[in-house]
């Protein structure tokens, strides 16, 4: 049986379109204008105890967009980065970008300094807004990049006036904030202080409006260019995937954890739901459980969107059992693989069954999804509207239903391709089809079941961590004579680093390889296991067979 066959027949059978539905809007500011027309007064964002509309939200914005058009001079197609938590100030920053059509370079605030110069000089960053907590590292990166300006935030600079002086004054006492000290640093706080006055951009579909950075085999991160039309073509995607069954979702409450620098909760948070007049909650730090339960304990929530190590460290909280469960229609899983396990805990804790999902940030991102109402557990779900995919093997050849193979996709939401990486854009992208990497079988009823990553790859918590990289930076290590990095499983974070090491000098240990991979690499990219090595096996061209660590690992287990 031919895939195309079985895909055409599941969609039918779901009830959503085979064709790419029309567009929400003409850009993703225009679903954002469209909500703060029609529901102004309806909550869009809540983070800190704190709930601002979407009229609120909106009038905040302006302010930026001024601050950014009159003071800082920015136009058009300028990059800036954005290296914050899940705070309020966020959505306000990206909807003045979109406002003056500015390019959004989503950066993850664990980055290390080497992290931060690469992907701010490769962009072209002219400014960044930074939360204060981060700031020393920033610092530390700002003179090897061409920056311009930074503008720096602190947690309770949306808070009420009284509320937020003696938060100041108490956070001072206790020592629990950085003092920043420097003519060049901007408080968030004097963007706001200006009028609402700016010259609006006009937007045309092939604008770019991020730069969502992925890694790379090469070992250094690229950026994905997402245009209006692949994030607006992969959110009508979605909609039209999410309305399969009775339940409406407008004013739809969503509790959204996952971090915003992150495609999967970025175009959920300004794409989908505020078509739906959704409302988001927005959790800065969801790894602490205790206060993750207790900010969204009041709330009567509609959708919840995680990923497995996030709905372990959940389902092992007595309090998170304890919440109100009656309002939650949709579930939805993305980032990592789902364990049928977990599935089936969490449906008996809230009875909810969980969407699983696939994508990546080169589709921008979903490529699959589990309709509500024909969930299989266990599979990535079935192509949503538009999406044409197939499955080939080492030569390129079509497989059939069942066949293991490489996944390759098509459809308006693939990226317009790599900053400034022609070359690498034409590896994966040949012939109009997206080549994933990953490999899948395709099953008679159209679902979409991952196997294993074409790539090394490794996903930890939904991070993607890419073995290159992270081998580049050890071995600058002085002691560090050859390393290579593979992932193995773990029950919490789906996998972790393990990291293989030839030593150059005999007094290496293995506390030291950890503490420089600190330094030079996000947390979730340090390896949380080290194997000292004589040598490490190599092919007859020197390159590290990866495979064959992989597969002692496995044969230990």
């Amino acid at each position: 049986m031919f895939i195309a066959g079985a895909v055409t027949k599941a969609q039918k059978r779901v009830g959503i379109a085979l064709e790419q539905p029309p567009l929400p809007a003409k850009s993703i500011l225009q679903i954002w204008t469209n909500a703060v027309s029609d529901s102004p007064s309806h909550p869009a964002f809540t983070c800190l105890g704190q709930t601002l509309s979407y009229g609120e939200v909106d009038q905040l914005s302006r302010r930026v967009a001024s601050y950014f058009q009159k003071t800082l001079k920015l136009k058009t197609g300028d990059r800036i980065a954005i290296q914050l938590p899940n705070l309020i100030q966020y959505p306000i920053v990206v909807i003045a970008a979109m406002k003056l059509g500015l390019v959004v370079v989503n950066t993850n605030p664990m980055y290390t300094v080497r992290e931060l110069v690469h992907q701010f000089n490769d962009s072209g960053v002219k400014v960044v807004v930074a939360l204060d907590q981060f700031y020393s590292t920033l610092a530390e990166a700002l003179p090897q990049t061409s920056i311009e300006h930074v503008i720096v935030t602190r947690p309770i600079d949306l808070l009420a006036s009284p509320k937020q002086e003696s938060l100041a004054i108490l956070m001072r006492l206790l020592g629990k904030r950085p003092s920043i000290k420097g003519n060049s640093v901007i408080p968030f706080k004097d963007l706001l202080a200006v009028g609402t006055s700016y010259t609006p951009y006009i937007s045309s579909l092939d604008d770019i409006c991020a730069l969502q950075y992925t890694g790379g085999t090469t070992g250094a991160s690229k950026g994905v260019k997402l245009t209006q039309t692949s994030l607006l073509s992969n959110i009508a995607q979605a909609l039209e995937v999410i309305s399969v069954g009775e339940d409406s979702l407008k004013y739809s409450t969503s509790i959204a954890p996952l971090p915003l620098y992150h495609i999967y909760a970025y175009s959920l948070c300004f794409g989908m739901l505020p078509a739906i007049r959704g409302h988001s909650i927005l959790i800065p730090d969801p790894r602490n459980i205790p206060l993750f339960v207790k900010a969204i304990r009041k709330f009567k929530f509609d959708i919840f969107c995680g990923l497995n190590s996030l709905f372990v460290a959940l389902l092992q909280d007595k309090d998170f059992k304890r919440l109100d469960f009656s309002g939650l229609k949709m579930t939805l899983s993305g980032g990592m693989a789902l364990m049928t396990s977990v599935a089936e805990d969490w449906q008996k804790a809230t009875g909810c069954v969980i969407s699983e999902g696939y994508g990546m940030t080169e589709s921008s991102p979903v490529i699959s999804m589990n309709p509500s109402g024909f969930e299989k557990i266990g599979t990535a779900g079935i192509p949503i509207s538009g999406t044409e995919i197939k499955v080939i093997d080492e030569q390129g050849v079509e497989q059939l239903v069942g066949a293991v193979g490489e996944l390759c996709i098509k459809g308006a939401q693939v990226m317009a391709g790599y900053w400034k990486q022609p070359e690498q854009t034409a590896e994966v992208i040949i012939d109009e089809w997206l080549h994933t990497g990953d490999i899948v079988t395709v099953d008679e009823e159209g679902y979409i079941t991952i196997v294993d990553r074409l790539k090394d790859m490794i996903i930890v918590s939904g991070f993607n961590v890419y073995p290159n990289e992270l081998e580049q930076a050890l071995t600058t290590h002085p002691q560090v004579a050859q390393c290579a990095a593979i992932g193995v499983p773990d029950p919490k974070a789906g996998e972790v680093v393990k990291m293989f090491v030839v030593k150059a000098d005999s007094s290496l240990t293995e506390s030291a390889v950890i503490e420089y991979c600190k330094a030079n690499m996000a947390g979730y990219k340090v390896p949380k296991l080290v194997e000292f090595r004589a040598e490490l096996p190599m092919t007859n061209v020197g390159k590290v067979l990866r495979k064959d660590l992989k597969a002692e690992e496995l044969a230990k287990s």
